[in-house]
């Protein structure tokens, strides 16, 4: 077993491995920009799903749209390259927000992120599908399946450690990025030597005519949709962490190489879709076909090359849901800090990975994609909000960060204020063309988590309040306890719990349960086997106590007469349950499991004046311990 675990998961790693972990320029491109680069291959699609009323004369709007994302995109660009410098420890929206803004503003942040986060595993997985789907049209009602399939791969891959992430993805990031590129230079130059009007090798789906007008609100629709293209931007300054030295040059170049590559393809797509008359077809039906399939089938046809660019789409984009893997257990390890997430979520596992960050996010993507049946389409609404309130609060922060420096930077205070304004402009127009689409769910969600964390920050200090003490240890004489030994029969279990019950009190009883369908002899026997040999040793003897249940029941007997003893007052009340640990799991079956039962409700009903100790027998195993005594 331990061989296998080491063979899924990898050999643990010790703390002091972590500089080994971290990354490089070359590797950070996949790891923290997979999510922006494959958003070329959904978000130019998502603004023509929009524009398909409009047939072919919708197509004449995806170059402007296109350049008017790229500006934003641009302007994000420049923001998150001062975030890097200013926060090189990791400067995510919520760093950011909680130490300028105030804790709700950066509880807002969390939440934002954490949702965007869970949506682009859904979506990227889900559109990785949808461009298989688009090649191999039979494995269309396979669709759920086959995303369940690949987000059980990239949790395995990502709980290996963020290193191996990296060397994993890095071959289909540049096969992604190759295949595309060349796909647009080739229909740059078939547009060109054609004079405009290349023809296609494979012909695209064939639009409609128009079915309405143009009018503002379509083409803010379509804008707003097409923003998906900017998720993921953040990741980058959200793990700067993960970076060697200098982090902050290596993850500024990342950025740049991410932004720089996505700005071409958005272009280079948004053209040779206008030109090859390739548009959106209806996402979830028989006969659908992504705008990147039939770009690639009409620029190059359905050869050796369509289908390996096809692969490569596949696989990134279906692996873009990665930089979520990267950064949401990071996200939720920094507002565990602060004690607004539960303390685990701090913890680092066998392969220094915060791992429960990862089941969390896997759990979740998964209800996701099985709710929304895997067609990206359906998600896509709920997915640019919570990425544009978090730049627009990120941007925010940042331009109240300038202004606490004593030398107040002039230029970064703009290119930050500009960021915010064009982000929160922008959340503004996702939000009401959105809005009835699903959007509304996210609105929903984000004030709803971060509730949820407030719940969690006020445990947290109610327990602190509790708990704190300034005061040294009290040596003062306390009363000695009433230890309790709950036992069914004579035997080394039982001998092993009444020994140690012995080293902790004088006043040490044995409860014995009498159903009165079961004879013991330990009555009979309890003088010679127990009080007799203590008398010996110079010892108060054990008092077997005998609680009569008619009705059979075992647990609560006890239960009641621990609150008899409770209620006398005065003295601490110790209960010490032998148990037998079984060998191998599957005998956990054959033995009851009352001495568990009866801690886990002594927990729940006894209260803080008991004290419940467990004295564990090992079968199979030696218990010196508790064979220091001749049989």
């Amino acid at each position: 077993m331990p061989s296998l675990i080491n063979f899924l998961f990898g050999k643990p790693l010790a703390s002091y491995e972590d500089r080994d972990e971290k990354i490089g320029f070359g590797a950070g491109i996949p790891i923290f920009g997979l999510d922006a680069l494959s958003s070329a291959a959904y978000g130019p699609e998502a603004a023509l799903t929009i524009l398909l009323p409009l047939g072919l004369a919708g197509l004449h709007y995806i170059t402007a749209l296109s350049t008017a994302i790229v500006i934003l995109l641009s302007i994000v660009y420049f923001s998150y390259r001062q975030t890097i410098a200013a926060y090189p420890q990791g400067g995510g929206s919520y760093t950011v927000a909680h130490e300028n803004l105030g804790i709700h503003a950066g509880l807002l942040a969390a939440a934002a992120l954490m949702i965007d986060y869970v949506l682009n595993v859904a979506v990227g997985i889900s559109a990785g599908v949808g461009a298989l789907v688009s090649a191999v049209p039979s494995l269309q009602p396979h669709t759920v399946e086959l995303c369940l399939g690949i987000l059980a791969f990239l949790t395995l891959i990502n709980l290996r450690g963020l290193r191996e992430a990296g060397v994993v993805f890095l071959l289909p990031t540049w096969l992604f990025v190759g295949t595309l590129g060349a796909t647009i230079v080739w229909g740059a130059i078939k547009t060109i030597s054609s004079g405009g009007h290349p023809t296609p090798v494979v012909p695209p789906h064939q639009l409609m005519h128009a079915a309405e007008g143009v009018s503002a609100w379509l083409l803010i629709k379509a804008f707003a949709s097409g923003c998906t293209a900017m998720t993921g931007v953040e990741a980058v300054s959200n793990g700067t962490q993960a970076f060697r030295d200098d982090v902050v040059r290596n993850a500024r170049l990342t950025l740049t190489a991410i932004i720089a590559i996505l700005i071409a393809l958005l272009l280079g797509i948004a053209w040779q879709a206008q030109v090859f008359h390739v548009g959106a077809t209806p996402p979830g039906q028989t006969g659908y076909q992504s705008v990147l399939s039939q770009l690639i089938g009409a620029v190059a046809g359905r050869g050796f090359f369509y289908y390996t660019a096809i692969a490569s789409i596949v696989m990134v984009v279906a692996l873009s849901a990665n930089t979520s893997f990267a950064d949401f257990p990071r996200l939720c390890r920094a507002v565990a800090n602060n004690r607004y997430l539960p303390w685990g979520f701090t913890l680092r596992g066998r392969r220094l990975v915060y791992s429960q960050g990862i089941y969390v996010l896997t759990a979740l993507a998964a209800v996701l994609i099985i709710i929304f049946q895997g067609v990206t389409d359906r998600l896509i609404p709920l997915f640019a909000v919570g990425a544009f309130l978090a730049f627009t609060l990120s941007q925010a922060g940042m331009v109240e960060h300038w202004r606490k420096q004593k030398s107040s930077n002039a230029v970064s205070i703009a290119i930050n204020g500009i960021g915010a304004c064009a982000t929160g402009a922008t959340l503004l127009v996702v939000i009401a063309a959105k809005f009835m689409e699903g959007a509304w769910i996210t609105l929903l969600l984000i004030p709803l988590l971060v509730l949820l964390m407030n719940g969690v920050g006020r445990h947290y200090q109610r327990v602190g309040r509790e708990i704190a003490i300034d005061v040294p240890i009290s040596l003062d004489k306390v009363p000695d306890p009433i230890v309790l030994v709950p036992i069914d029969s004579w035997s080394k279990i039982s001998r092993n719990g009444i020994q140690f019950a012995m080293t902790l009190s004088p006043d040490v009883r044995a409860l014995h349960i009498e159903t009165g369908e079961v004879t013991s002899n330990l009555q009979a026997h309890w003088e010679e086997w127990v009080a007799e040999p203590a008398r010996r040793q110079g010892r108060k003897p054990p008092e077997l106590v005998v609680l009569q249940s008619p009705f059979r029941y075992v647990v609560l007997p006890i239960i009641d007469y621990v609150r008899q003893q409770k209620n006398l007052g005065g003295r601490r009340i110790e209960v010490v349950i032998p148990e037998m640990v079984e060998q191998h799991w599957y005998q956990y079956f054959l033995h009851n499991q009352r001495g568990r039962a009866l801690s886990e409700m002594l927990k729940l009903e006894a209260g803080p004046d008991v004290v419940i100790i467990n004295t564990p027998w090992y079968l199979g195993k030696s218990n010196p311990a508790a064979e220091n005594t001749a049989d």
